[in-house]
C-alpha cells in the first residue's frame, strides 16, 4: 500500500470519478423504481402493498447487509466488493423483467437489489473518497462525489418514464441493465483506493473493538436514530409520490419530472452541504435538513397538488436530499477515524434503512387501509421535527482512543 501523498492527480481523479459514476447509476436506478409501480401492479396482478413490500425488503436487506459489506471492504478491499455488487445488480434487474408474481418481484427488486446497493451505493463511495483526499478537502470532496452521484436520477427517471410510455416497463428495465453494466468499469476504477493507506490517529484496534466503541458513543447513537427518519422521509417520497400524483389526477409524466428535478437539485444540495460541512457545525446542518424537509412536506401536502407546486416541492426536497451523506460520513470520521469508516458508517446506515423500510411499506399499508396518504405524510413530518431537534444537540466529542497519543514505532 502507498501513502495518500504518493497518489498522482490523475489517479485521484480516476478513483473519485469511478466512485461518483458508480454511485450515480446505482442510486439513480433504485430511486426510479416507483415509476414502475402502476404498470407492474396492473400487468403482474399484484397490489400496491406488494410492490411497496418489495421495495421495503430492498431497503431492509440493504441496511442489514451494509455493515457486513463494509467489513468485507475494510478487510479485503473495495474493488472486489463493488464488482460483486455490480454483478448482483445485473442479475436482479433480469429477475425483475421476468417477474410474474409478488414473490419473484421481492427476490429481484427486494433481496437482489438490496444486496447490490450495499456494495455500490453511498457507503463505499464516501469511504473511498475519504481515504483518497486530504482532511482539509474531505468534506468538499464527499459533497462533490455525492453531487455527481445525484445526476443518475436525472438520467434514469426520464429514461424509464419515456421507455415505459413508448415500449413498456420491461424494455425500460432492459435499459437499466445497460446502465448496471456501465457500473462495472466505474467500480474497477474506484477500487484504486485499495492501494492507499487509511490515515488514522490513536492506537490500533480490531473491527470488534471499533464497533463496540461506536455503539457506546452517545452522539453516534443519536445520529443513527435521526438517520432512521432520513430514510423514512426519502423513501416514502420516491416510492409513493408518483402514485399520489396519479391519485390526484395529475399527468403521469409529472412524477418522472419531479424525481428528475429532485436529482438535479440534489447535485447542488450535496455540494452545498459538503462545502458547508467543512466550515460549520455538521450536527446543526444535519438537524436543519431534517427540520426543513418536514416544513416543505407540510407546505406541499396541505394543499391539492399542481404541476407548479410539485416541481417547486421537488426542487426544495432535492436541495435537502443527499446533503446528509457528506455530513454523516464526516461526523463518523471525526468521531472514530478512517480505519473502519465503512463498517461504522454501515451500522448507522442500517438505522437509515429501517426507516426506509417503514417509509416504503408503511406508506403503502396506510394507503391500502385508508385510501389516502394523509396520515402517512403527517407522521413523516412529526418524526422529522423530533429527529432534527435531537440531531442538533448531538455529542460530537471524538472517542477517547483518538485523543490518546500514538506510541512511536
Amino acid at each position: 500500500m502507498i501513502d495518500r501523498d504518493e497518489v498522482s492527480r490523475m489517479q485521484t481523479w480516476s478513483i473519485l470519478a469511478g466512485a461518483a459514476v458508480m454511485l450515480s447509476l446505482s442510486m439513480g436506478m433504485r430511486q426510479s423504481f416507483g415509476l414502475f409501480q402502476p404498470h407492474m401492479v396492473r400487468d403482474i396482478g399484484i397490489t400496491a402493498g406488494d410492490f411497496s413490500l418489495a421495495l421495503a425488503i430492498q431497503n431492509i436487506v440493504w441496511g442489514v447487509t451494509q455493515p457486513f459489506a463494509g467489513m468485507l471492504a475494510d478487510r479485503y478491499g473495495f474493488r472486489k466488493v463493488m464488482l460483486a455488487g455490480c454483478a448482483l445488480y445485473l442479475g436482479s434487474l433480469t429477475i425483475m423483467i421476468y417477474a410474474s408474481s409478488a414473490i419473484e418481484l421481492m427476490i429481484g427488486a427486494g433481496i437482489g437489489v438490496g444486496l447490490a446497493l450495499s456494495c455500490t451505493a453511498s457507503n463505499p463511495a464516501m469511504a473511498i473518497t475519504s481515504r483518497t483526499v486530504s482532511p482539509l478537502k474531505r468534506s468538499v470532496a464527499m459533497g462533490t462525489v455525492s453531487a455527481v452521484g445525484s445526476l443518475g436520477l436525472t438520467v434514469a427517471s426520464p429514461l424509464a418514464q419515456g421507455l415505459i410510455a413508448t415500449s413498456g416497463w420491461q424494455i425500460a428495465l432492459m435499459a437499466f441493465i445497460a446502465l448496471a453494466a456501465a457500473m462495472l468499469p466505474a467500480a474497477f476504477a474506484a477500487g484504486g483506493a485499495d492501494r492507499i493507506k487509511p490515515e488514522d490517529s490513536g492506537p490500533p484496534q480490531s473491527v470488534g473493538n471499533a464497533i463496540s466503541e461506536a455503539l457506546h458513543h452517545p452522539g453516534y447513537i443519536v445520529m443513527a436514530i435521526a438517520f432512521f427518519v432520513c430514510g423514512l422521509q426519502l423513501v416514502f417520497l420516491t416510492t409513493h409520490l408518483p402514485s399520489y400524483l396519479a391519485l390526484c389526477g395529475m399527468d403521469p409524466t409529472l412524477g418522472a419530472s419531479a424525481l428528475a428535478l429532485i436529482g438535479l437539485f440534489n447535485v447542488f444540495g450535496s455540494y452545498l452541504f459538503g462545502y458547508l460541512g467543512g466550515r460549520y457545525s455538521k450536527r446543526v446542518l444535519l438537524g436543519g435538513i431534517y427540520v426543513l424537509r418536514s416544513i416543505f412536506i407540510t407546505a406541499y401536502f396541505i394543499m391539492p397538488p399542481t404541476a407548479t407546486s410539485t416541481l417547486i416541492f421537488a426542487a426544495a426536497m432535492g436541495t435537502l436530499w443527499l446533503g446528509v451523506v457528506p455530513l454523516v460520513s464526516g461526523l463518523v470520521v471525526h468521531l472514530f477515524g478512517l480505519r473502519y469508516m465503512a463498517t461504522i458508517s454501515g451500522i448507522a446506515f442500517f438505522s437509515h434503512q429501517l426507516g426506509s423500510f417503514v417509509g416504503a411499506w408503511g406508506g403503502g399499508l396506510i394507503y391500502d387501509a385508508l385510501g389516502s396518504y394523509d396520515l402517512a405524510w403527517k407522521l413523516c413530518v412529526l418524526i422529522g421535527l423530533i429527529a432534527g431537534s435531537a440531531q442538533m444537540l448531538m455529542n460530537t466529542t471524538p472517542t477517547a482512543r483518538l485523543r490518546q497519543p500514538v506510541a512511536a514505532e
